[in-house]
């Protein structure tokens, strides 16, 4: 049975910054390809980056440059750090793995698995 558990939401000022990790059981977070999704209310979800078994890194045009996608195998944690966070960047943030080890594709349909999210508010 996987399991995906975020955290390190919160409430943060423009500018400023958060790390959210997802923590997983019943799934091995360096085996196979891993994804931070986002979902603003009234919009659809979007990929935010993805991460493969060989640590290939993709992110959204909207990030790059400001957020930071990342493993730690020994604590089989997945983690994205967000610097100079903007208004826009507010969302519910998901964690999301499949069971295949690349990451071709940021349609959330292709991901099995899921958290159940943490809410980041930039004001």
């Amino acid at each position: 049975h996987v399991q995906l558990v975020e955290s390190g939401g919160g409430s943060v000022q423009a500018g400023g910054s958060l790390r959210l990790s997802c923590v997983a059981s019943g799934y091995t977070v360096s085996r196979n390809c891993m994804a931070w999704f986002r979902q603003a209310p009234g919009k659809e979800r979007e990929g935010v980056a993805t991460l493969t078994r060989s640590l290939t890194i993709a992110y959204a045009d909207a990030v790059k440059g400001r957020f930071t996608i990342s493993r730690d195998n020994l604590k089989n944690t997945l983690y994205l750090q967000m610097n100079s966070l903007k208004p826009e960047d507010t969302a519910m943030y998901y964690c999301a793995a499949r069971s295949v080890y690349y990451c071709n594709t940021v349609a959330a349909r292709n991901f099995e698995f899921w958290g159940q999210g943490t809410q980041v508010t930039v004001s």
